[in-house]
């Protein structure tokens, strides 16, 4: 691992927790953070915004090499314009998971995630963070839960966020896109091979973030990493 930027990555079903796990895994050791989802957000919006349609795949992977995006402070920007919670709409969300399964657009924005690796390590999210963007990942980890109980959180998070929500329709929505992520021709979500499975559906967030943690502690790497920077 000498010279190489060590990444955890995290991927999951839509809803299992994994972007606040992930984010919070990367305060805890100090590293940067990638939500890969919200680049295919940022996508979908742009696209939605621009009028391309969502099957049209050469617009789309065209809007996705040149997107004007920025994270700052643990915000996103589109354009200079402020989309932290606009693209965590449902509406986006669906839109995110049609034009994934387009194989120009996931080349296009392949690079664009692969540039988050910067020192002292990276933690990404996402449905193929360890299968195809840093398949040489220190860590793998596939979180997963329930999809009554990913339907709940979900459910809680567009509430707080002042945003209408059905229960059952979300729920619908998940086993849709579980269904649709998992057969996708291109990066389908699964499991990476020698990814740790880890099933949050009776655990918080903190009990999910500590066992991610003591994962990264196990391999030995954290010490090693540890050593190289002091």
């Amino acid at each position: 691992m000498t010279g190489v930027v060590p990444v955890i990555a995290i991927d999951g079903p839509t809803a299992s927790g994994k972007g606040t796990v992930a984010q919070r895994v990367a305060e805890a050791l100090g590293w940067h953070y990638l939500d890969s989802g919200a680049l295919y957000r940022l996508a979908a919006l742009a696209a939605r915004r621009a009028g391309v349609a969502l099957d049209d795949e050469p617009a789309l992977a065209r809007l996705a090499v040149n997107l004007p995006i920025e994270f700052s402070g643990g915000r996103i920007f589109l354009a200079g314009d402020e989309v932290t919670d606009a693209i965590r709409a449902e509406a986006v969300g669906e839109a995110a998971s049609r034009i994934a399964v387009l194989g120009a657009l996931r080349a296009a924005l392949l690079d664009r995630q692969r540039d988050f690796r910067q020192a002292p390590g990276l933690v990404a999210d996402g449905r193929d963070m360890a299968s195809v963007v840093f398949p040489d990942a220190s860590l793998k980890v596939f979180l997963t839960a329930s999809a009554e109980a990913r339907a709940e959180r979900r459910y809680k998070q567009l509430i707080e966020k002042g945003f209408s929500a059905n229960l059952d329709g979300l729920l619908r929505d998940l086993r849709a896109r579980d269904a649709r992520d998992a057969g996708r021709t291109h990066a389908p979500l699964v499991a990476a091979e020698g990814a740790v499975v880890l099933d949050s559906t009776p655990l918080t967030v903190l009990q999910t973030v500590q066992a991610v943690l003591d994962r990264w502690s196990a391999t030995g790497l954290a010490t090693r990493a540890a050593r190289q920077e002091s």
